[in-house]
């Protein structure tokens, strides 16, 4: 016997099976977007090439200045004084500090008395000499006792000569107690304690002498190509900061442990800390490079894109960038050859 069916039941039943699909079709895996079309070439554009530029070399330099000029004790004893401080402004030959020898006073003390007995013995001697002659115009005395006399009071006279020149000898011993600036300019240490005990010779404060520099040094193989004039890069404010020009004044003839040492110009920097570091780029010679403007790099979420040229489309090729020669070029160190086409940025004025 055939069961009949219900229209209702037979509608709500095909209604579920096809709920039912849509759901597993919802949950399956969706189909891949398809890719957007490459943009299509525009017209004009840059013809990528690669060019010798300048190899540039980065060091450190240090900020000093052409000389530095030393304060020495000229003798040995105790600093009984020191005037100055670091960062004060000399004049050449001001006296700054003072070293005290108690010997060399009581060797003055010593002359003095010396110097007292000469002129005495030289007194007795003039007299003597005086009173001699006068007994020889009358006749008294001969002409052996005179000329005796007459030597005696010449060797008086030498012997007081020698000790006055050993007690000006001696007192200018403790003249040179006095320690001297040697050059006009700022002190950069004077780090000698007072009542400390000094040897002749030994530094009390250094000076500086002559005009500011930055000071560098560079192996003697890449230092050939330096010269007096050559045009140099340095960064005072550090690593981002702006880049100052400058030239170097001068390349010092001998190598010391394979090292040129080499002064640039550096009028124009703060001379308020002497000794500090400033990076330098400094030509050594000549390489073949890829180098772009600035104006057709584009940077997203920190990588470099140029958008080049490939099969008559444009597509953003990422590249890895260095500073270039100028400051609106760039170098690319990976991401193109010589040969590429590239075009600037959407916006950007060619």
């Amino acid at each position: 016997m055939r069961l009949s069916q219900n229209p209702v039941s037979t509608r709500i039943a095909a209604l579920a099976l096809l709920g039912l699909a849509l759901g597993v079709s919802a949950c399956g895996p969706s189909s891949p977007a398809p890719e957007a079309p490459a943009a299509p070439v525009a017209p004009g554009g840059l013809a990528v090439t690669s060019r010798a530029i300048a190899d540039m070399k980065p060091v450190a330099g240090e900020v000093t200045t052409r000389d530095m000029g030393m304060a020495t004790a000229r003798i040995g004893g105790t600093l009984v004084r020191l005037t100055v401080r670091e960062g004060a402004t000399v004049r050449a030959g001001q006296v700054i500090g003072v070293v005290r020898d108690d010997r060399i006073n009581l060797q003055t003390a010593g002359y003095d008395a010396m110097v007292r007995a000469a002129e005495a013995e030289a007194e007795r001697a003039r007299a003597d000499l005086t009173r001699t002659r006068t007994l020889f115009d009358r006749g008294i005395y001969a002409q052996a006792r005179l000329d005796q006399v007459a030597a005696a009071a010449h060797a008086a006279e030498g012997n007081l000569e020698a000790a006055r020149a050993q007690r000006a000898a001696s007192a200018e011993s403790g003249a040179q107690g006095a320690i001297l600036a040697p050059t006009a300019g700022r002190v950069l240490k004077a780090d000698v304690p007072l009542g400390s005990v000094v040897m002749p010779g030994q530094s009390i404060a250094t000076v500086t002498s002559g005009p500011l520099v930055v000071r560098v040094q560079l192996p003697e193989g890449q230092a050939r190509a330096l010269q007096v004039g050559t045009r140099v890069e340095m960064t005072p404010d550090g690593p981002g900061g702006d880049v100052m020009m400058a030239a170097v004044s001068q390349v010092y003839p001998a190598v010391d442990a394979g090292q040129v040492v080499a002064d640039i110009d550096a009028s124009g920097l703060d001379a308020s800390l002497i000794g500090r570091r400033i990076g330098v780029r400094l030509p050594v010679g000549e390489r073949q490079a890829i180098v772009i403007p600035a104006t057709y790099v584009v940077t997203r979420f920190g990588v470099d894109y140029v958008r080049l040229v490939r099969d008559g489309t444009v597509a953003d090729t990422p590249v890895q960038l260095a500073p270039g020669p100028l400051l609106h070029e760039v170098e690319v160190l990976s991401g193109l050859v010589a040969g590429d086409r590239i075009v600037a940025p959407a916006g950007t004025a060619r």
